[in-house]
């Protein structure tokens, strides 16, 4: 048996970018076909759209712009190629946001998660994710259909009958958050209920902290990966394992072009630089153009050790969205990429908020070259102009800003 789910996972990385690249002018061109897409696409000529930097011209469409476009255009912002009463299921997260499940086999591309942990025709997965209005859980549906497996549609809840379920059907694994499956575990011990044919488990939807993994472990589930995904593009990245060890980062799916931009922005940023997730997918009934998730991350170099050849990712690192108020005005990570743009000898920005309720004091610390008191003088005015407020600047040495991808640091106290 195969230790992958298809050829594409080993393909020659420049044939995956080749094959990528290729099919974008008809992703483009079919997305333009959607209202939505339509104007946001407006004037782009889809046949010039064959490479990377050619995509990097095009707007980022955040997932945050997601609510006022459906908005304006229901249920899906336009961004639908396949009308509404045509697709297979229409979800609701809190908001309103509304998202669109296709026909199509394994429409999430939620198999090679489940493939890389183990799972294969014949096992039997408990599925835990929520079937309440929420895709999770039709995302594992539709993988264990493609692979071959039997499904206990278990839901979330209802604690006694997890554990009696695993008791009497004998599941391979667990398929939910990692927080849940502990609470499984620990009520099956409670119970003095034997659960231990589930090895196997796949969790997302909220952290998986070291220390809970190998609590996992050590309770009996020997194998735990991790997923990175999302309502709206479904899975984007996935953890594997070699020789019984977890391997570093999240490979990316193979249906997805990935960028890492700094918040606020649409500009890429050094390769290992953390930065927000930007997400192109070539989906044929909701597709995706320069889509920023909102999460934070940065590319993990090189192949990882289980043998799949894509980009890896290092995994879900925070939050994008770092727009905060400043004596009552809000202040967003794109005015603190505007400031930069204009002073090009700023390598690094960070905007610091200190100071205490009522007292608010802005600092931008810059990594720049040519610190001088001109230069100085010249961004304070930058910044006064970009944010219509007061702040000061302070240059730092080189590289002394961490790498956390943070434009806007919130340092101020509440108590």
């Amino acid at each position: 048996m195969s230790d992958y789910l298809d050829a594409l996972e080993t393909r020659n990385p420049q044939s995956r970018e080749q094959a990528l690249m290729n099919k974008l002018p008809q992703l483009i061109a079919h997305a333009q076909t959607a209202e939505g897409w339509g104007r946001i696409l407006q004037g782009v000529d889809a046949n010039d759209i064959k490479s990377r930097s050619a995509l990097t011209q095009l707007p980022v469409t955040r997932k945050s712009d997601l609510k006022d476009l459906q908005k304006q255009t229901p249920p899906f912002g336009g961004l639908n190629t396949t009308p509404a009463r045509q697709l297979g299921r229409i979800f609701m997260s809190p908001g309103p946001i509304f998202d669109p499940e296709g026909r199509g086999q394994d429409w999430w591309r939620f198999a090679r998660p489940l493939h890389a942990v183990g799972l294969r025709s014949g096992h039997l997965l408990q599925n835990c994710f929520s079937y309440h209005f929420t895709p999770a859980a039709f995302m594992v549906e539709s993988a264990a259909a493609r692979i071959g497996c039997a499904v206990i549609p278990a839901g979330i809840g209802q604690t006694e009958m997890q554990v009696q379920a695993m008791a009497e059907l004998r599941p391979d694994a667990y398929i939910g958050t990692p927080s849940f499956l502990k609470i499984i575990v620990e009520k099956a011990a409670d119970m003095g209920v034997d659960i231990s044919s589930v090895q196997r488990a796949v969790v997302g939807a909220e952290a998986l902290p070291p220390s809970l993994r190998k609590w996992l472990q050590d309770h009996g589930v020997g194998n735990v990966l991790q997923i990175y995904a999302s309502a709206d593009i479904g899975n984007i990245a996935y953890e594997s394992m070699s020789d019984g060890q977890v391997n570093p980062g999240m490979i990316m799916d193979e249906d997805l072009i990935l960028e890492i931009v700094r918040p606020g922005t649409g500009d890429l940023v050094a390769e290992g630089e953390v930065g927000e997730v930007v997400i192109t997918s070539f989906n044929a009934d909701y597709p995706l153009i320069r889509f920023g998730t909102g999460d934070m991350s940065a590319i993990l170099p090189g192949p990882s050790p289980c043998g799949r050849t894509n980009q890896r990712i290092k995994g879900w690192m925070g939050r994008a969205d770092q727009t905060t108020k400043v004596k009552g005005m809000f202040v967003h990570p794109s005015q603190v990429a505007e400031v930069v743009r204009r002073h090009p000898e700023i390598i690094k920005a960070r905007l610091v908020v200190t100071g205490e309720m009522a007292n608010d004091v802005m600092s931008l610390h810059c990594e720049a070259a040519g610190q001088d008191t001109g230069l100085q003088a010249a961004i304070v005015e930058s910044l006064r102009d970009v944010t219509k407020l007061r702040g000061d600047v302070q240059f730092v040495s080189a590289g002394s800003l961490p790498n956390d991808g943070k434009v806007i640091d919130d340092a101020r106290k509440y108590e």
